[in-house]
């Protein structure tokens, strides 16, 4: 049970272009980060996968907070390695109507992101990033175990902070 920065430390730092990366969702529907969230705020959540009661919480929270979010302009997005049929069973469990991504390659996500990953199992560790509407990164929030994520309420506050300065 270790985990690691997958060998690079690609941190990714407020005004950091975000990634390209491809997401697989259910269906067999894909999505393409960032240009998915372009042109709104976006919100990108790795997640552990849906057997972390912490992962769960923090999903169900950012479900809870859509029409909040979507009154600021932010869009939710979420990943993990899980399976597809895992993935599914997640989503029915807790309604979630934001696009959750599935069979996310943790070592290739980890090399683009900085990420942390867990060895055996190999997953993702929580990882958040909120973008602004150029796909630019405004906030990274990494952890190394269960606990340290983004929720909703600090990013509508952090967004409209930086509504409020932009104009100012």
């Amino acid at each position: 049970m270790t985990d690691s920065f997958n060998g690079k430390s690609a941190l990714l730092h407020p005004g950091d272009a975000f990634p390209a990366l491809t997401l697989s969702l259910p269906g067999d529907a894909k999505l393409q980060l960032p240009d998915a969230l372009a042109g709104g705020f976006g919100v990108v959540l790795f997640y552990r996968g849906s057997w972390c009661p912490y992962c769960n919480a923090q999903l169900r929270a950012f479900q809870r907070s859509l029409d909040k979010l979507a009154e600021l302009d932010v869009n939710v997005v979420a990943v993990s390695v899980d399976d597809e049929a895992t993935t599914k069973e997640l989503v029915g469990k807790h309604g979630l109507t934001f696009p959750v991504g599935y069979g996310a390659d943790a070592a290739a996500f980890a090399a683009a992101t900085g990420a942390f990953v867990h060895t055996d199992p190999t997953y993702l560790e929580s990882t958040g990033f909120v973008l602004d509407p150029d796909g630019r990164v405004l906030v990274s929030v990494y952890s190394s175990g269960a606990i340290g994520r983004l929720v909703p309420e600090d990013v509508a506050g952090m967004i409209r902070y930086v509504r409020e300065h932009a104009a100012g």
